[in-house]
């Protein structure tokens, strides 16, 4: 599958917001966006004109997309398991998204980006209840326990990260344990628990339409 390979706050600066994807760098001072720098592009720094309603829902789901580092088909994909669903269709797009391994390997602080995340699970670093992780992608169901394999040089990483983020908590919908370097998806996150940087209902109704 293809991936985005270019400068990722370059994405951060299109979408003018922080997307965090760069790990420690964005809360850094050397941040794109704290450094107000414009939009990439000749006519970046042109004034923004009235957007179309269009315009609008396309710029959320771009940024709900670049936030997890999905490709268009990909997302796509999601999006239709998620109407198939029971219940409001933009709360169960967004557990779905925080659902998947390379997300909650990152919300558990084992990697400091989502795209980190992907690396070492795609590297075999990461399992899923004892068992080889397929896949980054895959939508993790309560009770998973995910362990960090001991490598050379794996959980030396993975302690950077953990001491970079001091004694911030995990979220409540999941525990971690330092020491065994492993964590468990305990819950399904509740929408209040995700508070993501986009309007989803915007990106239903471009889908929708």
């Amino acid at each position: 599958m293809a991936r985005y390979t270019g400068p990722v706050c370059k994405r951060c600066r299109r979408e003018g917001m922080k997307l965090f994807l760069k790990g420690t760098r964005c809360s850094m001072a050397k941040c794109a966006i704290e450094r107000e720098k414009p939009a990439p592009g000749v006519h970046g720094q042109r004034r923004a004109r009235k957007s179309s309603e269009y315009a609008v829902q396309l710029r959320e789901k771009q940024r709900l997309k670049r936030q997890y580092g999905m490709q268009e088909a990909q997302f796509r994909l999601v999006f239709k398991r998620a109407l198939r669903r029971r219940g409001v269709t933009g709360e169960q797009l967004l557990q779905s998204l925080e659902s998947r391994l390379d997300n909650v390997v990152y919300r558990m602080g084992f990697a400091p980006s989502r795209q980190a995340a992907r690396q070492m699970v795609l590297h075999n670093h990461v399992t899923v209840n004892a068992r080889r992780a397929q896949s980054a992608s895959i939508e993790l169901k309560p009770g998973s326990v995910i362990q960090i394999k001991d490598r050379s040089g794996v959980r030396e990483g993975v302690k950077r990260c953990l001491d970079a983020l001091g004694n911030a908590p995990v979220p409540a919908w999941m525990t971690r344990d330092d020491a065994a370097f492993n964590g468990q998806y305990v819950r399904v996150p509740t929408r209040e628990e995700i508070a993501p940087i986009v309007n989803e209902q915007l990106v239903v109704e471009l889908y929708s339409k």
